[in-house]
């Protein structure tokens, strides 16, 4: 999953951002309700989990606006107020589910989960399942085959796969991976990604005629089938 989490307790977010990567996810951070809101109108998450006390733009008023704006991403609203009312105030601004606190980040994580499946089952959402040619992968199941046979993959790898795939015939660059599966805001200036696409490439490719995975010269990296305009 990919998950916003928006909380202006330093030391709360980095909690949250450090026990969701452990767990296999892509957590990112905002620090107030403005950011918070950018963030969440710009982004691909599947959950945003808001703090309701925010500075400059209050956690419910974030949540309204971004139902106005018809962003039905689930948000799971964090507050220390539990009392019914207050849960109750929640859910109607348009939070999907309401966790106060003092919480256990398993209750969290499960929770978060279940909105994520939520998402995940109504007819909007990404497909579970990409397809290329006899390439496939399943996202619930995080099992990839070609012509049939199984490839296993690493987690880094499936998730690398994952993305190219669903942007399936559009160049994907190398800052579009960086953030997207290494969780980087900053080029590290290392050849990671080329390392990982080379390994994919000889899972994925080795073996079979018709090469899926391309490199497209001073651009980044497209998955397709037939060979590509500018391709190295």
């Amino acid at each position: 999953m990919r998950i916003l989490i928006i909380e202006d307790d330093k030391e709360a977010a980095s909690y949250l951002v450090k026990a969701f990567r452990e767990t296999g996810h892509v957590a990112d951070h905002a620090a107030d309700g403005l950011d918070g809101y950018a963030m969440a109108e710009a982004g691909d998450y599947d959950v945003l989990v808001v703090d309701r006390m925010l500075p400059k733009l209050d956690g419910l008023s974030l949540i309204r606006s971004l139902r106005e704006q018809k962003i039905e991403t689930p948000v799971l609203i964090l507050s220390a107020l539990g009392q019914v009312d207050d849960r109750v105030k929640g859910l109607r601004a348009g939070g999907d589910d309401y966790l106060p606190k003092p919480y256990a980040f398993s209750e969290l994580l499960a929770r978060v989960e279940v909105l994520s499946r939520r998402r995940s089952s109504t007819p909007s959402a990404e497909p579970t399942v990409y397809r290329v040619a006899d390439l496939e992968l399943d996202r619930l199941s995080h099992r990839v085959t070609r012509s049939g046979h199984e490839i296993v993959l690493q987690p880094r790898e499936f998730r690398l796969l994952e993305y190219l795939m669903k942007n399936a015939n559009k160049v994907v660059t190398r800052t579009m991976l960086l953030e997207h599966v290494w969780d980087y805001h900053f080029d590290p200036q290392t050849n990671v990604i080329d390392v990982h696409v080379s390994r994919l490439r000889s899972k994925i490719d080795k073996g079979f005629d018709k090469p899926l995975i391309h490199t497209i010269r001073g651009a980044g990296y497209m998955v397709r089938v037939g060979s590509v305009e500018g391709e190295e």
